[in-house]
């Protein structure tokens, strides 16, 4: 068997002093660990149901308010006729919106578009999650079988010294080639411990973003397929890609935004109510005849009105704002193609590296299988005197370099397509972990709480009223289910 050959057999093998986990750990159940458990996507979680409160609050605008208040006054007045009495009164006040200039559609639109926008940076952040998952997964597998490697070419070099210096004994070497030979030993042994550091840094990034210290790990499963070429890596990326996607989102809340300060130069209509009471319990003697007010009575008074509003100056504050509006919406745009472009430059840089990955992995399997023949025959002729120590020296050298270029090129090439499939909206746990673990579903907390709220039965007619005239965003694009698309409302 070849030394390669060997090693290949034996990276997946544990026997790490840190290992933990028994049994072999697979690529997927890092990520299922992460998916579950990831500080940063938990937490990307989190803002996203607390985003969904925005669109509860802008609700809140099309629907009856209430308020209720109480007052109790003492009053004591020094004076000729002295007197104190004691009043008390109580009030409930109810408004409902019915326009508002559709300053209030506005604000749904722009808080469902800030909800969609959240939802594609849940995406984006998944993405780099498992990004992070698989780039410390396989470099330790990398790492790993590198200290195979190295060690194995310790154990070579050693053989090698111990048999320069039984030929030494026997008169058929000199001392130069013991010394060639001691010295690539010692050069070994510091790869081996560089091998070992560097297997330590990779576990400990390994922990960081999965969870728990790295056993014995699996090869690598399969990716979803990529795509045939980079034109159509670019076209999946262009189609759902959450970056572009959240930036588009988010235009259309600045968008909205617009809207709502344009409304703000609209008029406004209310109806109000308004039930009070109000009374004396009592007046102190013995100046009570004196007193104006009666002990014990009391009014009630019940108020109705319907409240029009028309803004006719602000001293140039709502001509301020919604300039304002307008240049926050023409960032975003801009915002839009620069996100456009960059996930253009992602999907290009991935994929050359993915091309020139798979071609370095291919020519490094020829030239591991190449030196591993020249190092057998270099041995081989040595001991006939054929070749030198130095010879078969540089032999397993090249061995060496070529073993760890192809567990390199290997390594480079799986990240390289999971950074391809990244930038295309494909590197997420719909697609990767399907069947494996439960999928979180951001709209489900967002209708969990999209019916709070004291909503009447009337809401829906304020709703079509408060849109009529009112100022529209562009019509939203179709989004994939699976990216968390909804059109807007």
């Amino acid at each position: 068997m070849s030394r390669f050959g060997l090693t290949g057999a034996l990276a997946m093998l544990g026997g790490l002093a840190l290992c933990q986990a028994a049994g072999a750990e697979s690529l997927n159940d890092a990520l299922v660990l992460a998916y579950q458990s990831n500080p940063t996507l938990q937490g990307e979680r989190a803002q996203l149901r607390a985003l969904n409160e925005g669109y509860v609050q802008a609700m809140s605008g099309f629907r009856l308010q209430a308020s209720a208040s109480a007052e109790f006054d003492y009053t004591k007045n020094p004076s000729t006729l002295e007197s104190e009495y004691d009043a008390a009164s109580a009030s409930v006040s109810l408004s409902q919106p019915i326009y508002t200039g559709g300053l209030v559609t506005a604000q749904v639109r722009a808080a469902m578009a800030d909800i969609l926008s959240g939802r594609q940076k849940l995406r984006q952040t998944e993405a780099q999650v498992f990004q992070s998952v698989i780039q410390a997964y396989v470099d330790v597998r990398r790492d790993q079988q590198g200290l195979k490697i190295a060690q194995d070419n310790v154990d070579v070099l050693r053989r090698q010294l111990d048999e320069t210096q039984a030929r030494l004994e026997v008169g058929e070497l000199t001392r130069t080639d013991e010394a060639q030979a001691q010295a690539r030993l010692a050069q070994a042994h510091a790869q081996l411990a560089t091998a070992e550091a560097q297997l330590e840094v990779s576990r400990s990034n390994y922990v960081e973003v999965v969870g728990q210290s790295p056993g014995d790990l699996a090869p690598e499963t399969p990716l979803p397929e990529l795509p045939a070429s980079l034109d159509l890596a670019f076209a999946g990326a262009d189609r759902n890609s959450p970056a572009i996607l959240a930036a588009d989102f988010a235009e259309r809340a600045t968008a909205a935004r617009v809207a709502v300060a344009k409304a703000a130069n609209r008029p406004t209509l209310s109806v109000r109510a308004t039930l009070g009471d109000s009374g004396v319990p009592a007046v102190s003697e013995p100046y009570a005849a004196y007193q104006t007010q009666i002990p014990g009575m009391y009014s009630q008074n019940i108020t109705a009105s319907a409240v029009f509003t028309q803004p006719l100056f602000t001293g140039g504050l709502n001509s301020s704002r919604i300039r304002e509006a307008l240049e926050n919406d023409n960032t975003q745009r801009i915002a839009v193609e620069q996100a456009r472009r960059q996930t253009t430059q992602a999907v290009a840089q991935a994929w050359y590296q993915l091309t020139a990955s798979r071609a370095n992995a291919e020519a490094d399997e020829r030239q591991v299988s190449a030196d591993q023949v020249a190092f057998d025959g270099a041995r081989q002729e040595a001991q006939g005197g054929l070749r030198t120590t130095i010879d078969v020296l540089n032999a397993e050298q090249e061995l060496h370099q070529a073993e760890l270029a192809l567990v390199v090129a290997r390594h480079d090439e799986y990240v390289a397509g999971a950074a391809v499939l990244a930038a295309m909206g494909q590197l997420e746990g719909a697609t990767l972990l399907k069947g494996q673990a439960p999928i979180y579903d951001p709209a489900a907390p967002f209708n969990k709480v999209r019916a709070s709220g004291a909503s009447m039965p009337w809401d829906g007619v304020v709703k079509a009223i408060d849109g009529l005239g009112a100022p529209r965003d562009p019509a939203t694009p179709v989004v994939p289910a699976h990216a968390g698309g909804q059109v807007l409302p």
